[in-house]
């Protein structure tokens, strides 16, 4: 899963970004709002965290230009303690959750992870698939209750193919929600991850195909109607 943090406070910005990056996530961030939209129009993410206060282009109006796109990305912004005006009109503008400013770094990421759900499992807790079973809140993919272990990029690249079940998904895209700016991640990088990856699940039952060529799909689970549930 790849974040963008839009925030001009470095301090807050690193501390956030180093948060995010121990919990899995790849995370970018910018320091002002011409930044901001550049790097959502040019780049996909699957969450934007967004400081309103941005300098150049203000958080407001990142965010109106994101939904004039018809861009459904969860937007957590951030606002000061006192400036409920401006909560109102970044929830009215289509954001889907905001934080007052102090906050503590465990909430921030519990809304994060809410937020995650909502924008790819439908707001599932659990993601299912045969045998296999991944939690979103706790980034922990279980079979027969017996925990997997799983590096955080496999964590995540999991995370992806089960979002996208019986769908096939290149390698450009894997690199997209993986990769952060500046990460060189090469062709065979991404073919060693699914390798190791394949190798976990393959006791499970549950099967990651070649698509030659094109990229990766996990071959959609007929012993059961469902792959998430709450």
């Amino acid at each position: 899963m790849r974040i963008l943090i839009a925030e001009d406070d470095s301090i807050l910005a690193d501390g956030l970004t180093r948060s995010l990056r121990n919990n899995g996530y790849a995370v970018d961030a910018v320091s002002d709002g011409i930044a901001a939209d550049s790097a959502l129009t040019a780049q996909e993410f699957d969450l934007l965290i967004l400081d309103l206060g941005l300098p150049r282009l203000s958080g407001l109006e990142v965010l109106g230009k994101l939904r004039a796109r018809n861009s459904r990305l969860p937007v957590l912004i951030l606002t000061a303690a006192d400036s409920i005006e401006q909560r109102v009109k970044g929830l009215d503008l289509g954001a889907d959750d905001y934080m007052a400013k102090p906050f503590s770094l465990s909430e921030l990421e519990a809304r994060v992870r809410a937020l995650a759900r909502r924008g790819v499992g439908g707001g599932a807790a659990l993601l299912r698939h045969g045998r296999l079973v991944f939690d979103q809140t706790g980034r922990v993919a279980m079979v027969d209750n017996q925990t997997l272990e799983l590096s955080a990029r496999e964590i995540s690249l999991l995370e992806i193919l089960l979002t996208r079940s019986g769908r096939m998904v290149s390698k450009n895209q894997i690199v997209d929600h993986l990769c952060e700016w500046g990460e060189e991640v090469s062709s065979n990088a991404i073919e060693v991850y699914v390798h190791r990856l394949r190798k976990k699940l393959e006791p499970s039952g549950v099967k990651i195909a070649t698509v030659r060529g094109l990229g990766y799909c996990l071959e959609r689970d007929t012993s059961s109607g469902q792959t998430a549930s709450h």
